[in-house]
């Protein structure tokens, strides 16, 4: 750290993304990226990425991937102006904290590590709170509220989620303040909030690309809203950085717009190798929770989180391991493909046997 640093950064403690370490071959289960390429559509305009004129600025409206999300959700009643594109959901969580969290937020406490973290650099009061001890968020904390709300549905790193009448409670009860839904992970069983946007004026969804799109690499994200919420997310993206998404993002954005049956197979396959990895572990003894996410959340009755964690990157296995009190005896599992999972289980079944 140099002394120049502005002094209220420097306590920040930033977020820890999960390691992609390239000192030999790993099997990746630690950073919940997709086991499956991108789409054909999506290869496909990769390919002729190169006659996109990139000496030009991209369009910073973003006009081409807001008309592509209308479309993709015409259902909903959705228009374009309901659409903030973002790099990443990141940046659209970046957003919402700093158009609707004034000087405070709730979240919970196991949960999306960056949350602790925008609240520390925008200087927010967080009113952290407790899940249960199963993990599972009570929606009683968070009713009647005086901050804003962010809340991961499904939750990370447990998977666990709320169902539509929970979420609506929380809208109808909190009235004066906006209420973020992060749904990174809502494509692999969760509940949509979406189809609340246009009943509800108080709600955001942010959204991302990375996941149940495998664009992790391409920085895709959204958030919904009603117009006027969205307007508000612009205001601050147009003054902070207007040319947020890359003129390749948006074109591969809008082709993976274009082929949904594509990865609603891919999360329909996944959703297959959690259920089945999940029945794996808890015949070797772990407990886990019943996700509804592209990853598991478990804890073996033999080795610590840690060392379980360690001795798996020993044999080419990464996982993701939280070191804090509530959540230190677990790892978070990334689902793979069923070969990828069967050869965790086989190496899970030899530690275990050697302990």
């Amino acid at each position: 750290m140099s002394v120049f640093l502005n002094s209220r950064y420097r306590s920040l403690c930033p977020y820890v993304p999960g390691e992609q370490p390239k000192d030999r071959k790993y099997l990746k289960l630690n950073t919940n990226e997709s086991p499956f390429p991108p789409g054909p559509e999506v290869q496909t305009a990769l390919s002729c990425a190169a006659a996109a004129d990139l000496r030009l600025y991209e369009d910073p409206d973003n006009a081409v991937l807001k008309a592509a999300l209308a479309q993709h959700f015409k259902e909903l009643g959705l228009s374009a102006d309901c659409f903030c594109p973002t790099a990443g959901s990141d940046e659209a969580l970046d957003l919402c904290f700093m158009a609707f969290a004034e000087d405070s937020i709730q979240f919970p406490d196991v949960s999306y590590g960056f949350y602790a973290v925008l609240s520390e650099l925008h200087r927010l009061d967080a009113r952290v709170t407790p899940v249960r001890e199963d993990f599972r968020i009570d929606p009683s904390d968070y009713q009647r509220n005086d901050r804003c709300i962010v809340l991961a549905n499904p939750n990370a790193p447990t998977g666990l989620a709320l169902g539509e009448t929970e979420i609506r409670a929380l809208l109808s009860r909190n009235p004066d303040h906006v209420v973020i839904i992060d749904e990174a992970y809502v494509d692999f069983g969760g509940q949509s909030a979406l189809p609340l946007i246009r009943e509800y004026e108080n709600l955001v969804v942010c959204r991302t690309f990375s996941k149940s799109r495998s664009l992790a690499g391409a920085r895709i994200g959204f958030a919904a809203g009603s117009p006027p919420l969205i307007q508000d997310l612009e205001r601050l993206r147009n003054s902070r950085n207007p040319y947020n998404i890359s003129t390749l993002s948006q074109l591969i954005g809008e082709a993976a717009l274009r082929e949904p049956e594509y990865y609603t197979e891919n999360c329909r396959k996944i959703i297959g190798i959690r259920e089945w990895t999940l029945r794996e572990l808890r015949k070797l003894g772990f407990t886990a929770a019943d996700s509804l996410g592209n990853f598991v959340f478990a804890r073996s009755g033999q080795l610590g989180g840690r060392a379980l964690a360690l001795a798996l990157r020993e044999r080419g296995i990464l996982v993701r391991h939280f070191p804090a009190e509530r959540t230190r005896d677990y790892n978070r599992i990334t689902i793979g493909t069923q070969a990828e999972m069967e050869r965790l289980v086989e190496t899970l079944a030899q530690l275990l046997e050697d302990c």
